[in-house]
């Protein structure tokens, strides 16, 4: 997607993201795409999400126009419900109090696993990555969320490095590990809303973005990806979405 369909890749991304959010939800959000649609479900639809940072927020109220740089940042604590340690904001993970995890990765599988340390040989790799952070905790303990540029490149096989764990080998496999809660719920990308089948654990097409095929998506996928029966059309972002939007990011920092 590009302006010259009313909205951009990353417009379109934080959107489809917003609306799988849910009013009363807790939902844990990582910087860019994952706070801005947090934020724009709260605006439109979501107005009792609770939203948690990793620096150890929870609820904060993000002023359109002043997004924080990093889940670290003063101005994440603005109007928040509570501001404690990181160790403990991840202990709510433990405990049951967060619904959805909502992040974005380097590398993706075919069963939701997460790249975010490297790309290549570990120990000579390519290009080195973030990290971890709270990532792996969060993909442990939630049902996930991911939002990511839909590329070849990205959605690859097998990941270099399993950052975060999605439905590791597929099948029982997650719970045979000994994470028996969460798991991939959905991943948007730019072309499409991708699901898991319930029994495989396998990605799939759950949804085509307008004017998108499966084909298109296909081919910009490393893997097998079957298409869900009469896999419907996302409605495109609407006018009030994109308003809010370029409203809590006036400089087009993370929606260009």
């Amino acid at each position: 997607m590009t302006e010259n369909d009313g909205y951009t890749a990353s417009e379109l991304l934080a959107v489809m993201s917003a609306r799988l959010l849910e009013d009363g939800q807790c939902v844990f959000a990582g910087v860019g795409i994952p706070l801005l649609a947090a934020t724009l479900a709260q605006r439109v639809h979501a107005p009792g999400l609770t939203i948690l940072f990793e620096g150890g927020v929870v609820g904060p109220f993000v002023v359109p126009g002043e997004l924080p740089p990093t889940t670290n940042e003063q101005r994440c604590t603005r109007r928040a419900n509570m501001v404690m340690g990181i160790t403990d904001v991840l202990l709510l993970l433990q405990r049951g109090y967060v619904d959805v995890g909502f992040m974005g990765g380097a590398q993706i599988d075919r069963y939701g696993n997460l790249n975010s340390s490297f790309i290549g040989d570990p120990d000579d790799p390519k290009v080195r990555l973030p990290g971890t952070g709270g990532g792996n905790d969060i993909s442990s303990l939630t049902q996930m969320i991911v939002a990511m540029k839909h590329e070849k490149r990205r959605f690859v096989d097998k990941v270099d490095f399993i950052t975060s764990p999605g439905f590791l080998a597929g099948g029982t496999s997650r719970g045979d590990s000994g994470l028996v809660t969460g798991g991939m719920y959905r991943v948007v990308t730019d072309l499409a809303v991708l699901g898991f089948d319930e029994r495989t654990r396998a990605m799939k097409i759950a949804a085509l973005h307008p004017g998108v095929t499966a084909e298109e998506v296909r081919d910009n996928t490393g893997f097998d990806l079957p298409i869900e029966a009469q896999a419907p059309t996302t409605e495109p972002p609407r006018a009030e979405e994109l308003a809010a939007l370029r409203e809590f990011d006036p400089e087009r920092l993370y929606i260009a």
